[in-house]
């Protein structure tokens, strides 16, 4: 379980306890302090004195997000690389869930914890074309989990080199190299908890903005000689996205006009 970690001290004890209480006992923990200025690392340290399933590391200066979080893989030693943001929580059977559905399945690189798909049962494994083509051409939106409700394959981790640093969008990103390549399971929701606060990482970009981040890297996605889609079905997958986004595009400009005339009324 891998846990970076930056001026968090409000909501550390909660994550730290809930991978301390998993049903799950064989891991690691692996928390990465990214030069925090509050009191995270000593909160961090008073568990890892008490439990040495539990490794601490500093950075020596300040990493940002998804470096960190490539850092912290570095660290891992086990099988699978489980993330778990250090403002969220896992539930006690969480961990098991997504290793036994991975053990299922052992060609699978990506694990994705999602809701109810309506037409079938969890779990359900997709190769990388069956992948895309539920996420481009069936809206599924497949690749939005953030990294507390995946699971990977270390081996396929570094098989493909990590996280590249993309900003904001990396978890997004990641997904769907390794999605290309490697097949995927989708894992019954409910195993983790997002907590939802100002400081999250998801509110330090405009809607707007971020909406252009992610049209841009899945049409990168999409164009890449690595996609596992047909040229008709990659043909269609961005015409498809193109008219999404022009879509939500206008339909939000819309809304902050109205915003403002209501404001000004």
């Amino acid at each position: 379980v891998l846990m970076t970690v930056y001026n968090r001290a409000p909501y550390l004890p909660l994550a730290i306890q809930s991978v301390l209480d998993s049903s799950y006992k064989n891991f690691e923990l692996i928390i990465v302090d990214d030069c925090s200025t509050d009191q995270s690392m000593e909160i961090a340290q008073s568990y890892a004195q008490k439990d040495s399933r539990i490794r601490l590391y500093v950075n020596e200066k300040n990493l940002t997000d998804y470096p960190n979080r490539h850092r912290a893989a570095s660290y891992a030693k086990g099988k699978y690389l489980k993330y778990l943001d250090s403002d969220d929580a896992l539930y006690p059977f969480g961990l098991e869930i997504m290793v036994n559905r991975m053990e299922a399945f052992p060609d699978a690189a990506l694990g994705l914890s999602k809701w109810s798909l309506g037409d079938r049962p969890f779990p359900v494994y997709l190769s990388p074309r069956e992948a895309y083509q539920w996420s481009f051409l069936n809206n599924r939106y497949l690749f939005t989990n953030a990294p507390s409700s995946a699971i990977i394959l270390k081996e396929a981790y570094d098989a493909v080199g990590g996280f590249t640093g993309l900003n904001q969008v990396g978890d997004c990103e990641f997904w769907m190299i390794l999605a290309a390549k490697y097949p995927v399971v989708l894992i019954e929701g409910g195993t983790n908890w997002a907590r939802d606060h100002q400081d999250s990482e998801k509110y330090k970009d405009s809607a707007l903005k971020k909406a252009e981040m992610i049209f841009n890297l899945n049409k990168s996605a999409l164009e890449s000689p690595n996609n596992p889609l047909s040229d008709s079905e990659r043909e269609k997958a961005i015409s498809l996205l193109i008219h999404a986004h022009t879509t939500w595009k206008r339909k939000y400009k819309i809304r902050l006009v109205i915003k403002k005339l209501k404001f000004f009324s």
